[in-house]
């Protein structure tokens, strides 16, 4: 079984507006409601790939409702603990550029993270856990490194999609996956990534430190996939980029969920890559049909 956490979910209120009038009345032209949050996200792609997926995290008020609402229409499993605080909403503003607003989030209370650590505690070797997104600063700082460390030595395949101190802090308690993208791992080196040797030297480090696996998204230059035999390169499918939100959740999603079904990285690589191609291409996240259309144009090279 694969299990997500999302630490702070949202509402994704996506607002269209024609020529943007600072000071005055705008008028939509289109809106839409998503639920929000990395882990989320992975939970719907992989729903919607066939993959078994219980989504874990804390909702609360009528916000964290049209959540678990949307999840059940999908038919996403989950399992969140409910909080007192309404989960937060974060704008989109597309003006023919894109703003976003984002909310805080609610406090976390002592007594509901016990509760979401007793339904992690029910995990097994062979499941999978997915750790993406910020950590609220209402919890402890330390969370994704404590639970790496964990569930790692349980057998537990641990995925964490995150950046900065809480990435660094995860590498060198063996997780199976850290997905950083180029900007992220040169946070990481004080170094810029411009291109596949780049990501490819930094990746072999980051997975020398302990990391099993490493993917580097790179945009529209591909993808960089370091184990401890080897590094490969993808490319990326031809298509026009509509939404750049939950591309790289795509990608986690669709490279886990393959790996769960056929043990075979290669083949888990480029279904991750066109998974996070299937959405970008996308309005909303990518169907299982979007991704197996752009597959035949994945071409994995060793590098």
């Amino acid at each position: 079984m694969i299990y997500t956490v999302t630490l702070n979910p949202s509402i994704d209120y996506i607002v269209e507006v024609d020529d943007f009038q600072i000071n005055g009345l705008n008028r939509m032209r289109r809106d839409a409601k998503f639920p929000g949050g990395k882990g989320i996200n992975v939970a719907r792609v992989l729903n919607r790939i066939g993959s078994p997926v219980k989504a874990l995290g804390f909702i609360g008020g009528f916000t964290g409702k049209f959540i678990s609402d949307f999840l059940s229409d999908e038919k996403v499993g989950m399992d969140f603990v409910q909080i007192t605080g309404d989960t937060r909403i974060n704008i989109k503003l597309k003006t023919g550029q894109e703003t976003e607003i984002n909310g805080l989030g609610p406090e976390i209370e002592k007594s509901d993270y016990e509760s979401l650590l007793k339904k992690l505690d029910s995990l097994q070797q062979g499941d999978l856990l997915v750790l993406s997104g910020s950590v609220p600063p209402s919890l402890p700082g330390n969370f994704y490194q404590s639970m790496t460390e964990k569930f790692a030595s349980k057998g537990v395949k641990v995925v964490v999609d995150t950046s900065g101190n809480d990435l660094n802090d995860v590498i060198g308690h063996s997780p199976f996956l850290i997905k950083p993208n180029h900007h992220e791992l040169g946070e990481l080196f004080s170094a810029e990534i411009n291109n596949a040797k780049d990501a490819v030297y930094y990746g072999r480090q980051l997975v020398g430190k302990g990391a099993q696996h490493v993917i580097v998204s790179m945009a529209g230059a591909g993808a960089v996939l370091c184990t401890a035999e080897e590094c490969y390169l993808s490319n990326v499918p031809e298509g026009k980029v509509v939404n750049s939100v939950g591309a790289g959740d795509s990608m986690v999603a669709g490279f886990v969920g393959m790996y769960m079904q056929t043990g075979d990285l290669l083949e888990a690589f480029k279904y991750g890559v066109a998974s996070g191609s299937a959405t970008a291409f996308s309005a909303d996240l990518c169907q299982k049909e979007d991704i197996e259309t752009l597959l035949p144009q994945i071409k994995i090279q060793r590098m």
